[in-house]
């Protein structure tokens, strides 16, 4: 006899499953890039409308597309609105180098600041100061290139040199050539008087006094080198699987890594050269980045373009609160926000065991 009701629904097929994943995780992706594209508007009116003159964000504006020549229209356009495209462009290349470097190197603990490759263009800029005196950010783009290739190539190659390369051997590589790259430094400025004052203001790390001519010399570069780093995701994927089977799916390891050592000199030297050495934005952004989208780096690097700008920016506002009416460095706060996750990431891979 038959009774009338709602019958169960057929058992769902894992094959039905799996496909469901991909779909919920792309969603959850596009909606996490969503956000944060949300949040880097957010990040970008706090940048021009927050300071020591502090802007309502209808006046910032009227005068961004009408220029009348007030005071409000003066701070908005040769001093705010600079500051936040140069915002923009360093924090997406120190966040694109951090992803390019972990994933080169296959070590969440990678990023310019911490493997030396920031304080090699560093360098590059003080001997550009002390013996060539140069003094505009034309010339420190091209000796911080040099300078951030130079110890790139020497971090890479002693990192995986030896029996058995690991990622600590990359930190560890990193760490000394950031003290025998400091040293240098410091022995150049400690003789030279006019090349300390000139590197004092600048070694910081700031996004301030930074004219739009500064900016527009240093673009090229920067937009070169994020061309670049997202178009290596793909490739990155495959690299992650080995030598071997990245080879068998038609990648080139070798040319990866070249380029990618192209990409990361292009980002830091052209952000160090326009901003000073910023540090931890590379680490945190890719971090970060993972939490919502795995190990896919080609949704990392797009990631990495909107969460960098947001936490440069974002650090670069909490740098004029908190001191207000003065102005505490971009490169001051990331390094205070940043050092409590290096530790934490430290502790939780064992470094302390090593």
């Amino acid at each position: 006899m038959l009774t009338t009701g709602t019958l169960p629904a057929p058992p769902t097929t894992s094959a039905e499953q799996t496909s469901r994943e991909p779909r919920s995780r792309t969603r959850r992706r596009w909606a996490g890039l969503g956000v944060g594209l949300v949040a880097l508007a957010v990040a970008v009116a706090l940048s021009v409308a927050v300071g020591s003159r502090s802007l309502g964000l209808g006046t910032v504006w009227q005068v961004l597309w009408h220029d009348d020549g007030s005071p409000s229209a003066a701070i908005v356009h040769q001093l705010r609105l600079p500051r936040t495209l140069l915002g923009l462009g360093v924090g997406a290349a120190l966040g694109l180098a951090g992803t390019v470097m972990q994933a080169l190197t296959r070590n969440p603990l990678a990023e310019p600041g911490l493997l030396g490759v920031n304080l090699g263009a560093a360098t590059g800029v003080v001997f550009a100061i002390a013996f060539l005196g140069v003094g505009t950010a034309t010339g420190y783009v091209w000796f911080a290139i040099v300078g951030a290739a130079l110890t790139s190539a020497a971090v890479f190659a002693l990192g995986g040199s030896g029996r058995a390369p690991t990622p600590e051997r990359q930190v560890l590589a990193g760490v000394s050539f950031t003290a025998v790259l400091g040293a240098a430094v410091w022995a150049v400025l400690v003789t030279n008087r006019e090349a300390f004052d000139r590197y004092r203001h600048w070694d910081v790390g700031s996004l301030a006094d930074r004219d739009s001519a500064a900016i527009m010399q240093v673009a090229p570069f920067l937009v070169a080198g994020i061309l670049l780093a997202l178009a290596l995701g793909r490739q990155f994927n495959a690299l992650n699987l080995g030598d071997d089977s990245a080879a068998s799916l038609g990648a080139h390891p070798n040319r990866i890594r070249a380029l990618s050592i192209l990409a990361v000199t292009l980002l830091c030297g052209a952000a160090t050269a326009a901003s000073g050495p910023i540090w931890f934005v590379g680490l945190a952004v890719p971090y970060a980045a993972r939490m919502f989208t795995g190990s896919d780096h080609r949704w990392i690097l797009a990631y990495s373009v909107v969460l960098g700008p947001t936490l440069l920016l974002a650090a670069d506002v909490i740098g004029r609160v908190l001191v207000a009416p003065a102005e505490m460095p971009v490169g001051v706060v990331t390094a205070f926000l940043g050092a409590p996750l290096f530790i934490a990431l430290c502790r939780r891979r064992r470094l302390s065991a090593l």
